[in-house]
């Protein structure tokens, strides 16, 4: 059964750090490149951070050098580093595979977990 289940989402303030953590089911997760996705208030889910199977990652300008992706496949796991965090990172913070899964015709997403940037 797919399950995808984020954690780590808390309030911070600006400047500091968070890291999340995502449990993926399913062994086929370390064949797929796995991303974190985030959607602000008002904004569509836009990918942030992607890492292929084999470990190479790419970010989307806004996070670039302030977030790290990582992945532990023996554990099925994905993680995000996240530094000097800005009250634009506001935002629940999704991961799911790149593109995401599918699952009776429709984007299977967890839950998400909230992550709040404010003094």
């Amino acid at each position: 059964q797919v399950q995808l289940v984020e954690s780590g989402g808390e309030l911070v303030q600006p400047g500091g750090s968070l890291r999340l953590s995502c449990a993926a089911s399913g062994s086929i997760f370390s064949m797929y490149a796995m991303g974190w996705y985030r959607q602000a208030p008002g904004d569509q889910r836009r990918l942030i951070a992607r890492i292929e199977s084999g470990g190479d990652t790419n970010y989307a300008d806004s996070v670039k050098g302030r977030f790290t992706i990582s992945r532990d496949n023996a554990k099925n796991m994905v993680f995000l580093q996240m530094n000097s965090v800005k009250s634009d990172d506001t935002a629940a913070y999704y991961c799911n595979t790149i593109p995401p899964i599918r699952l009776r015709g429709t984007d299977y997403w967890g839950e998400g977990t909230l992550v709040t940037v404010s003094s």
